[in-house]
């Protein structure tokens, strides 16, 4: 396992390099979201697994609130957010086996190229 700081949107990594991507707390977070999907499919091998977990909006009122108020103004998160419904489709229109679970205001996943 090799940590590397980088820009999701633009990995310095070949096409289908990796078995597994694991994105914890940052698809919320990225500025450019189509563009980390985009990359993390790419460098993701045929029957690799992207796993992870992020906000989703809709689920809580207050979880909401607070990214409104403080995680966007702060910087930590950067809109727009999917829904739960919109974050299933969007890793089914990719991946041929998609699992989404929900714990509130989070979505975890797991999928296979």
């Amino acid at each position: 396992m090799e940590f590397a700081r980088g820009d999701v949107g633009n990995l310095p990594y070949l096409d289908s390099s990796f078995d597994c991507v694991l994105s914890l707390n940052g698809l919320h977070a990225f500025p450019n979201k189509m563009a980390a999907f985009r990359e993390t499919y790419r460098v993701l091998k045929k029957g690799g697994t992207f796993t992870g977990c992020c906000y989703i909006k809709g689920q809580n009122r207050v979880t909401d609130l607070f990214v409104r108020a403080f995680c966007v103004p702060m910087g930590f998160f950067t809109p727009p957010f999917d829904t739960a419904e919109s974050l299933e489709e969007r890793l089914r229109s990719m991946y041929r086996e998609v699992k989404v679970t929900r714990t509130g205001a989070f979505a975890g996943f797991v999928c296979r190229k």
